[in-house]
């Protein structure tokens, strides 16, 4: 069995309990056991049991971030010594990148991170397709570890003699210790106001960014107000696409029109919140059959991108 310890800052919490609870197959199968800070029970001496897991596991999950990169302990101290292990071929480092940030020139810049390409979970459309890549990457690996690693009995008497130690630090409990979360309407409310703040700021600098790189395309963005703002983009002056985005509605959502003058009642796409027993999220309705990705849960980012392909795929 191999241990995976998770690196990772706890402003990514939750994206660590979503990488966990996809890594449960792998966990039912025996063939992985999961260790982060939060299985140190109290009393526990707390740098001491991070640093035997540190030691002792095969895989070294880094959870990357611009908190995590942030953090001094996480970069300074786990990532310092994961690096030192995966240089010595003791352990395999493996970048996840939760969120898009400026990782590439850190010290693990030059392992192969994971979701594919290094795009990072946050800005996939389909965060369970995102966290289905990063499963399938590490499953390689320690299918890898599993058949060229073979389990041996322990004859040692150290082992013994400091077993009842061992147990003080690797207290056998379960890792699901996760309780029901109950969002309110302003807690609802607020996400969709966030969400189409950053959705207004993703399509305002992706057009900015598209006119930038195209000689031959110009871009135009307004706000109209506070719950709606238009994009049109033109090739060598003529419009090729239009949208107008709009936060409420009859839905209570977020909508799309292809024209950037359509009613306020007028869409082709909407987004609507919702939730489970963990996370709020955003889901396309799917009247323009985008992708076929109808009810997927959907990030402000995934969301955005959602959005993003509908306008720009008219000059593509």
């Amino acid at each position: 069995m191999t241990t995976l310890f998770f690196s990772y800052s706890h402003a990514d919490e939750d994206l660590r309990d979503m990488l966990e609870k996809h890594l449960a197959a792998l966990k039912h199968q025996g063939l992985i056991e999961f260790w982060h800070d939060r299985r140190i029970s109290a009393g526990t001496e707390l740098d001491g049991a991070i640093d035997k897991n540190l030691n002792d596991a095969g895989v070294i999950l880094l959870l990357v971030s611009s908190d995590f990169i942030a953090s001094r302990y996480c970069y300074d101290v786990e990532m310092k010594r994961a690096m030192e292990r995966h240089q010595k071929n003791d352990a395999v480092v493996i970048p996840v990148i939760l969120r898009p940030c400026d990782w590439h020139d850190t010290p693990f810049g030059m392992l192969l991170g994971v979701p594919r390409d290094g795009k990072a979970i946050t800005s996939w459309t389909n965060l369970d397709e995102a966290f289905l890549d990063v499963v399938q990457a590490i499953k390689k690996v320690v299918r890898k570890q599993t058949s060229t690693t073979k389990e041996l009995p322990d004859t040692t008497t150290e082992h013994t003699s400091i077993s009842s130690v061992e147990s003080a630090v690797h207290r056998p409990r379960s890792a699901n210790l996760r309780t029901r979360k109950t969002f309110s309407e302003a807690d609802k409310d607020q996400f969709l106001d966030e969400s189409f703040s950053y959705m207004a700021l993703y399509f305002e600098n992706s057009l900015q960014e598209l006119q930038e790189r195209s000689e031959d395309l110009t871009t135009r963005f307004k706000k109209i107000d506070g719950n709606s703002f238009t994009a049109v983009i033109y090739r060598n002056g003529d419009a090729k696409s239009r949208c107008k985005i709009k936060l409420g509605g009859m839905f209570n959502g977020i909508s799309y029109s292809a024209s950037d003058r359509a009613d306020d009642n007028s869409y082709n796409e909407n987004m609507s919140i919702d939730c489970d027993d963990q996370h709020m999220y955003l889901k396309p309705i799917g009247m323009a059959m985008h992708g076929g990705q109808k009810d997927t849960p959907l990030t402000a980012e995934g969301a955005s991108e959602y959005y993003w392909s509908m306008l720009i795929q008219a000059v593509q």
